[in-house]
């Protein structure tokens, strides 16, 4: 627990308070005191700190200039995709899955949590975005041209938050801990990613918990596609409020 622990604690080092000798110097704690532990929990540790250093080392913003998208993108790709071939590979323990057509069909509570998301979304987000100024942190994109990267920049980091926080790092915790856990750990690191994303304010308070959940229908569902559907369609509701918040004539369709 204590190595596993310090990884996650990292998280809003790196990520919140800024501090990346601190932040670093926890990772290597976390896995010298693996190392005397477990070398399965030292080996599992290594990838998800190597994830977290590579997005530690690229702006985390809302920037969706091209050049922005292309820097963050290839730090994103590099902290899901070098876990997942160390972990098939060079483990060979096949530990990290991204389980898309599972075969089993989504159950009735399953497939009506889905419009749920989006009645959610659309009471909280549009009180917080507007209500705190936060939609400040995101750029306004009102040609076609920065709409469509903003489209994308917010849908393919839903996507990639899932890949890693819940199929990497949630997945190599379980491995060590137990559910109620590991789930916290992974939290902690996602909630600590978004802020530093400029999901600022009193948005812990909804994105912890969020966090939390999709780990539990991972969990139960054993499909990636399930959480991502679940994850885009609340990013689908952000999508909107940006546009709404800065473009007020446009959208206008939320109660706030």
């Amino acid at each position: 627990m204590v190595p596993a622990a310090l990884v996650s604690l990292a998280g809003p080092v790196l990520f919140v308070l800024h501090q990346p000798l601190a932040g670093y110097a926890l990772l290597v704690v976390a896995l010298g005191a693996a190392a005397v532990l477990s070398r399965a929990l030292f080996r599992d540790l290594l990838v998800v700190a190597f994830g977290l250093s590579v997005m530690s080392l690229v702006p985390i913003t809302t920037d969706i200039s091209p050049a922005h998208m292309a820097v963050m993108g290839t730090a994103m790709i590099l902290a899901v995709g070098v876990p997942y071939a160390v972990s098939r590979f060079a483990y060979r323990d096949h530990a990290i899955t991204f389980p898309v057509r599972t075969g089993t069909p989504w159950t009735r509570t399953e497939k009506w949590y889905l419009p749920v998301v989006v009645v959610i979304g659309y009471a909280l987000l549009p009180v917080y975005m507007l209500g705190t100024g936060v939609y400040m942190n995101w750029p306004a994109a009102s040609e076609p041209a920065e709409i469509t990267r903003l489209f994308i920049g917010t849908n393919g980091l839903g996507i990639w938050d899932e890949l890693f926080f819940i199929c990497t790092v949630f997945a190599l915790l379980r491995r060590h801990l137990p559910m109620a856990q590991a789930n916290v750990l992974q939290a902690v690191l996602f909630t600590s990613f978004l802020w530093e994303l400029g999901f600022h304010a009193w948005a812990p308070l909804f994105i912890f918990p969020f966090a939390l959940l999709q780990a539990f229908i991972f969990t139960r569902t054993r499909s990636l596609s399930y959480i991502i559907c679940v994850h885009l369609l609340f990013d689908l509701v952000l999508f909107l409020v940006l546009i709404h918040a800065h473009n007020r004539a446009w959208l206008d369709i939320f109660l706030y």
